[in-house]
């Protein structure tokens, strides 16, 4: 692991195709650092007006930037689908995919447009439809990766996925509801590269998370009046600069020395800052037979079959023990 890594370590992006969700704090980071190093970056959110300002503000810092907006509501599965079809019309291939967009201990509890309580929905059963979706572009990379945000959250040795009120139905307390929703991101990074491995897929996947960073998540969450907001407010020195939490994003989508399966995030005061490091899994994300009945539930009630979306001469040539890596 390369000690202190930044973005004067990130390899030239040119000719890859990167894929985030979220045009805002990490996401717009990620894009960013991505367009500056060269990378064909399109960055999805569900909002236009923030989105084509994002792609204006990275244009301004990189003028030879290529950068595009795609308009995706992660909480609505037609939404997802949508996305996924201009995608397959207009890309041949995506050699990025960063799922990094959430939603954040909303006071009480949402749903999505497909009845999914909102952060789950939303954190995790919307990034897995659309990993599943573009699978083929995935499979058509040379080296392609799956960045998938987990979050310091899942720490907690109560956080668990709860099979039995798994939408919050029975009872709604917004940071256990959040927590699980990131712990399923991190179960479902593990899980996606084993079953790539197993399948032949040839797409490295990998986890990372960016400590505790100065987003608006806590403000577009529970709100700037809440307690939380009130804490990110007022607090801010405690949080990192935005730029800084990207760091184990980029590592992750990029840098030769990152490994498949591998989870990373700041070195520094207990994984909150710093710089990329392999970060600590918490039992419970090992757990290889809840990750597995995890998948196949997200796969009902996505109604989305990874394998359904691969045919068989997509298979052609590839070695279903090799991760194929960039060179």
């Amino acid at each position: 692991m390369p000690k202190s890594w930044t973005l004067d370590d990130m390899p030239s992006q040119k000719g890859r195709t990167i894929l985030i969700t979220g045009t805002g704090g990490l996401g717009f980071e990620d894009g960013l650092a991505l367009a500056q190093a060269g990378g064909d970056v399109i960055i999805a959110g569900r909002n236009p007006i923030k989105g084509a300002d994002a792609v204006r503000r990275i244009k301004e810092k990189a003028p030879q930037a290529s950068v595009t907006l795609e308009v995706v509501d992660l909480a609505s599965l037609t939404s997802i689908e949508a996305l996924a079809k201009r995608l397959k019309e207009t890309r041949d291939h995506i050699d990025v995919l960063i799922n990094n967009a959430g939603v954040m201990t909303p006071p009480t509890r949402e749903t999505t447009k497909d009845g999914f309580e909102l952060q789950f929905g939303t954190n995790y059963l919307g990034h897995f439809a659309l990993t599943g979706h573009l699978l083929p572009l995935l499979m058509r990379a040379r080296a392609s990766r799956v960045v998938t945000l987990s979050s310091i959250a899942v720490r907690s040795a109560n956080v668990a996925i709860n099979f039995n009120d798994l939408q919050a139905e029975r009872g709604y307390k917004p940071m256990p509801v959040y927590s699980q929703s990131k712990l399923a991101c991190l179960m479902f990074a593990f899980e996606l590269q084993r079953r790539s491995e197993e399948a032949g897929w040839g797409v490295t996947s990998i986890a990372a998370h960016p400590g505790i960073s100065r987003t608006d998540l806590l403000h577009n969450g529970p709100g700037r009046s809440s307690v939380q907001g009130l804490l990110r407010s007022f607090t801010w020195f405690l949080f990192q600069p935005v730029a800084q939490g990207a760091l184990p994003t980029l590592f992750a989508a990029t840098s030769p020395s990152a490994r498949g399966g591998a989870y990373y995030g700041p070195d520094r005061l207990g994984e909150t800052r710093g710089h990329p490091t392999e970060a600590q899994i918490p039992r419970q994300a090992m757990e290889k037979h809840v990750a597995h009945r995890l998948w196949e539930t997200s796969e009902a009630l996505t109604g989305i079959s990874f394998n359904a979306q691969v045919s068989p001469s997509e298979l052609t040539g590839l070695n279903p023990t090799t991760i194929r890596r960039e060179g």
